[in-house]
């Protein structure tokens, strides 16, 4: 009996960040589902149902990053949510992090084994948790 592997749903306004989500996640190992809005991201998430997800800070909006994990909050994801910036380790001063739930954040230009190793701590936790 093979095992199900986990899926990553990446949300980016950014095509080229989603690609290299993609190639690094499916390259691991993972399946991948992928948006380029928070409301698009919405959707999918609905469908989907991820194991985790990566989402972006700012899209279209500034805060729609942080607009999307307040929904998802409201909708009672237990999945590990992982927050991608380009503003890195500023991130905490410029917004507050802390009632989102985060697993962590990724700084921007993003570190493949970094994201590999935390992606699949968080995920080993979680499987863990429930």
């Amino acid at each position: 009996m093979s095992e199900k592997k986990p899926l990553i749903l990446c949300i980016d306004d950014d095509p080229d960040i989603l690609s290299f989500l993609q190639l690094v996640l499916e390259g691991a190992g993972y399946r991948y589902a992928g948006a380029e809005s928070a409301e698009e991201g919405l959707r999918v998430y609905k469908e989907v149902a991820p194991d985790a997800l990566i989402v972006d800070l700012m899209m279209e909006e500034v805060d729609s990053g942080t607009g999307f994990v307040r929904e998802l909050r409201l909708l009672g994801n237990k999945a590990p949510v992982f927050m991608l910036s380009s503003v890195g380790d500023d991130l905490s001063a410029t917004t507050d992090i802390a009632p989102l739930g985060l697993a962590g954040i990724f700084q921007k230009p993003l570190a493949r084994q970094h994201l590999l190793t935390v992606l699949a701590a968080a995920l080993a936790e979680a499987a863990s948790a429930s």
